[in-house]
């Protein structure tokens, strides 16, 4: 631990980085955590997760304290090790490839009003560059989940608000919120701690451990205590080759899965879409006129995409409809490969 950051004994926020063989994408991210605007007020942990390159050496040479696991270990744990290291009263989350505006922080604190429990803050596209890059930026994969889902789980009242936000502009401005990525996060120390921090059962070829720790946070508290603070701005480095954006969804499916094996009040994550257009497909058997049927649909469903080609003066959102119908497609290729993964806890909760 170097003298500079042991020097910062009772700090506002404490702030988890965790990273794997990231020795060169994490300089961004610590160099941009080191110019905060609250300045020694902030307790940098970098927990190397089992990295094979300089890692450990890269944080050390920006006064982070690191700490190293032997064996990679997965995000979860990664990230209760540097909660475990934390003397703040708020712990903030960052992945190794995002960058904070120098107010990150400061913006996250201010979110923290009477009763709120967890602040999230946006994860932006560093570059929109290309296609992909346009995409992610119109189609955000980090945007919090809203507070509606957390008023009613029956597939019904679920599959209404899916319709809905297809069809109308992402909500905007500060708000509580049912979850949020902790690509970009933070919390009460003592609320982390009581619950344990991240479900270390989420394996690192999976995603889900930041909705299940919002989730059980929920399960305990009344609505309102998760906030979305669109201040508390970081630019995240997207790796924007499609193969890595159907990895992430497959990765989040087998997640969710998880997450539904381990809680009876959730509905299965599946997306009636790419179902209803590959049945279209089916149903058109190479005529010109219903193949035409079957490709306008997604422009009717996800309405969003022609709102923005209008909005851009541009046809390339005009495109969003089919990458998002393949996103949900892989979603639910990856929750059914979690399903099967987790059959037997599934059979025995059903059976309990």
């Amino acid at each position: 631990m170097s003298d500079e950051a042991s020097a910062v004994t009772t700090p506002r926020i404490s702030v988890v980085v965790c990273t794997l063989n990231g020795a060169k994408r994490i300089e961004k991210c610590l160099a941009a955590a080191r110019r905060q605007s609250i300045g020694e007020d902030l307790q940098l942990i970098v927990v190397d997760d089992g990295s094979t390159d300089e890692s450990a050496d890269v944080a050390a040479s920006y006064g982070a304290e690191v700490i190293r696991h032997h064996v990679n270990r997965g995000l979860a744990a990664a990230r209760n090790t540097g909660i475990a290291a934390a003397r703040a009263p708020v712990i903030a989350t960052l992945d190794d490839d995002c960058e904070p505006n120098r107010e990150w922080a400061e913006c996250l604190l201010a979110g923290f009003l009477d009763g709120v429990l967890g602040v999230g803050g946006p994860a932006v596209p560093a570059s929109t560059d290309g296609y992909f890059g346009g995409y992610l930026d119109r189609n955000n994969p980090l945007a919090p989940l809203e507070i509606d889902l957390a008023f009613n789980t029956r597939v019904t009242y679920r599959f209404a608000r899916y319709l809905l936000r297809n069809a109308r502009p992402a909500l905007s401005g500060a708000r509580p919120v049912h979850a949020f990525a902790t690509a970009n996060g933070a919390f009460r120390t003592t609320v982390l701690r009581q619950l344990g921090g991240f479900d270390e059962r989420f394996r690192s070829d999976e995603g889900g451990e930041d909705l299940d720790l919002c989730l059980r946070i929920g399960d305990s508290h009344a609505p309102g205590a998760l906030r979305f603070e669109p201040s508390a701005i970081v630019r995240h480095h997207f790796d924007t080759d499609p193969r890595a954006l159907l990895r992430r969804n497959r990765s989040y499916g087998m997640g969710v899965a998880r997450l539904y094996c381990m809680r009876r009040n959730l509905p299965p994550t599946v997306f009636p879409f790419p179902l209803l257009v590959a049945g279209l497909l089916v149903w058109s058997r190479g005529r010109p006129a219903r193949l035409a049927v079957a490709f306008l649909v997604p422009q009717l469903l996800f309405s969003n995409g022609w709102r923005n080609a209008r909005r851009l003066h541009s046809a390339a959102p005009l495109l969003d409809c089919y990458v998002k119908l393949i996103e949900e497609a892989t979603l639910n290729l990856g929750f059914a490969v979690g399903l099967s993964r987790f059959r037997d806890r599934l059979t025995l909760d059903t059976a309990s």
